[in-house]
């Protein structure tokens, strides 16, 4: 354990002085949630891998149109299942200056939830956040060779969670940034925002960027739902968070 935590140290250090160096928005990698055997949450038709990878599409677009000299990269652009530390790879790779996570939410519990959350990596701030991270973790299971992978993480240790937030702690603030101006936009367009939040989501603990996982609304809300569900609702998301990334990255670039 101690060595690991050492090895930790040196990455996080090192990835805090890479981004340092760094003021330029060159590469965003969009990231639709679930895709393939994996449909993620849904009700009645709809499904969230099919309404995360049309948002997505959407979104790229919007960023490719206008935002010259901007790189887009989809983790992927078809009904496919990609392993979760596949697409963090894929941004690191690429060296991506921001990684931004499609999804849709649900509640079993209650239909009267409903609008957006933005999710950076950090510590869990409620039993919700945390449900939520180990809920869309469980993906991992479904990976081939998923202990080699992930070494060992166990998806219900503290001790993990705790990993997680730690690493991503050097993108926190430029992460919390975005998430906050991608909540603002949202509102802008008629849809809820129910704000900037923390969980210790996989997805985002392996990005060596700012990172950002919008949960773009609850499918078990009649209201987000027929947003979600049509094409004029999804081009509204899409429209909100590309203002916030040429919004963040103006700032960024000043």
């Amino acid at each position: 354990m101690l060595k690991n935590l050492k090895v930790l140290l040196i990455i996080i250090f090192s990835l805090e002085m890479a981004h340092a160096q760094s003021g330029k928005i060159r590469t965003i990698v969009i990231d639709a949630g679930h895709g393939g055997k994996d449909p993620g949450t849904h009700h009645s038709k709809l499904q969230e891998k099919d309404i995360a990878l049309n948002v997505t599409l959407k979104l790229g677009k919007k960023l490719q149109q206008n935002l010259p000299g901007v790189k887009v990269i989809y983790t992927r652009k078809t009904d496919v299942f990609i392993p979760l530390h596949e697409r963090a790879a894929i941004a690191n790779r690429n060296k991506a200056d921001l990684f931004i996570c499609i999804h849709v939410n649900a509640n079993p519990h209650s239909s009267k939830l409903s609008g957006s959350e933005t999710y950076v990596m950090g510590l869990h701030k409620t039993e919700d956040n945390l449900e939520l991270a180990m809920r869309e973790n469980e993906v991992i299971l479904m990976e081939e060779n998923y202990k080699k992978n992930y070494k060992g993480y166990d998806l219900s240790s503290p001790m993990a969670n705790i990993m997680l937030a730690n690493y991503q702690n050097a993108f926190m603030k430029e992460s919390v940034k975005l998430a906050s101006m991608v909540e603002k936009q949202i509102s802008k367009v008629g849809h809820r925002s129910r704000g900037v939040k923390q969980a210790g989501f996989q997805l985002l603990w392996q990005t060596t960027m700012p990172s950002v996982y919008v949960e773009t609304g609850y499918l078990t809300n009649a209201a987000d739902k027929k947003i979600l569900g049509s094409s004029d609702g999804q081009d509204k998301i899409a429209e909100a968070i590309f203002k916030a990334v040429k919004a963040y990255k103006e700032e960024k670039e000043k």
